[in-house]
């Protein structure tokens, strides 16, 4: 039997009977599905058909097969694949500084992991440029969050098996419009930074309860591999908390997170201490549930100082760990930025927290 097929994006393929595919070279990988066990190509682009291959084909209901023939102008779905990777992480030494590792094309999908933990961020405009051209695709995880070392980050392919040469250069010059020559994602390293406590409350400093705030940031601060310094206790007087902050930024503190006092009672002075320092205060107040009473601040090193609300020590996931990944990759976060966490702030108190694979803090409008 032999006959051709035609669609859009798609140059004519012969179509021959699979006992007569001996000698032939495979224009697609050839897929096997067994329930609950696998899902993968049995055979490969480029493979040729030997007779001992025939019994395979017609076992996962291949009767007939489309031989491709490499025309002028046309690329095969994985060498379009390919092109959509170097969208999406760049070319040459630009792919390899990445830090994201790209599979072998299967099937014409080719799939990106991490190859370190880090910030995956997103060229969102430039990602809706490429989807919205029609005939391809890139899917990815959200954007603005922390990855660890193999987590897969995004898989691309062509729709069609075979598309003109020319569409590939005109949606890569789109995205490169968009991105200002950059590639579509990035993952930016976290960085092993040192960091400090500085804990407030008169309750603590005259010894009537134990801190236990300070116990919850050291663990999460471990996930970074950061540099604990120190804590230090206040009473709750400004003067003593700024002199605290002060003194952990001269010994070397690029991270100081301040506990305590941060409410609107009038004994609550933390904002006020950490304004003394002589730090930009980005934003007092986050739309984050748990988490509204935050605060933000920059010294003119860079160096971030944080107000922690007291839901920080005890709820599972707060603002707190929304704007961590950003801070452990000296990505400057803004006021802006923070405005936009409101869609997708609300964390949900699930039973059982799945963070990070669930919605808080991934709001589609979020800039963060």
């Amino acid at each position: 039997m032999k006959g051709c097929l035609k669609r859009q994006g798609m140059e004519k393929m012969k179509l021959i009977n699979t006992k007569d595919a001996v000698g032939q070279v495979l224009c697609h990988d050839i897929t096997q599905i067994i329930r609950g066990e696998k899902k993968g190509p049995v055979f490969k682009k480029g493979h040729i058909v030997r007779e001992e291959d025939v019994p395979v084909l017609l076992s996962v209901g291949k009767e007939h097969l489309y031989v491709w023939e490499k025309e002028e102008g046309m690329l095969h779905e994985n060498e379009a694949a390919e092109i959509l990777c170097a969208i999406c992480r760049g070319t040459g030494a630009e792919a390899l500084e990445s830090h994201m590792r790209a599979s072998e094309p299967s099937e014409g999908k080719i799939e990106l992991a991490a190859e370190c933990s880090g910030l995956f961020k997103i060229n969102r405009t430039a990602l809706r440029a490429v989807n919205s051209f029609g005939q391809m695709m890139i899917a990815s995880r959200h954007g603005d969050t922390a990855v660890k070392e193999g987590d897969k980050l995004l898989g691309t392919r062509i729709i069609p098996l075979v598309i003109e040469a020319d569409k590939m250069e005109e949606v890569q010059r789109r995205a490169m419009k968009e991105t200002d020559g950059k590639p579509v994602f990035s993952l930016i390293p976290f960085q092993k930074k040192k960091y400090a406590v500085v804990t407030t409350g008169s309750e603590v400093y005259k010894g009537l309860i134990k801190d236990t705030f300070t116990p919850v940031l050291i663990d999460k601060l471990a996930e970074y591999e950061a540099e604990y310094l120190g804590n230090t206790v206040c009473d709750d007087d400004p003067g003593m908390v700024t002199g605290a902050i002060l003194d952990f930024l001269e010994k070397g503190a690029e991270l100081v997170l301040c506990t305590g006092g941060m409410s609107v009672d009038p004994d609550d002075r933390t904002p006020l201490a950490i304004k003394n320092t002589g730090a930009r205060i980005v934003s007092y107040g986050a739309p984050v549930l748990p988490g509204a009473m935050f605060l933000l601040a920059y010294m003119k090193g860079g160096q971030a100082v944080l107000g922690l609300p007291g839901c920080a020590m005890y709820a599972k996931r707060t603002i707190f760990d929304l704007v961590l990944p950003h801070i452990m990759a000296d990505q400057e976060i803004t006021a802006e930025m923070l405005s936009s966490l409101g869609e997708g702030g609300l964390c949900l108190n699930c039973s059982v927290c799945t963070y990070p694979n669930c919605g808080f803090g991934k709001g589609h409008c979020s800039k963060l």
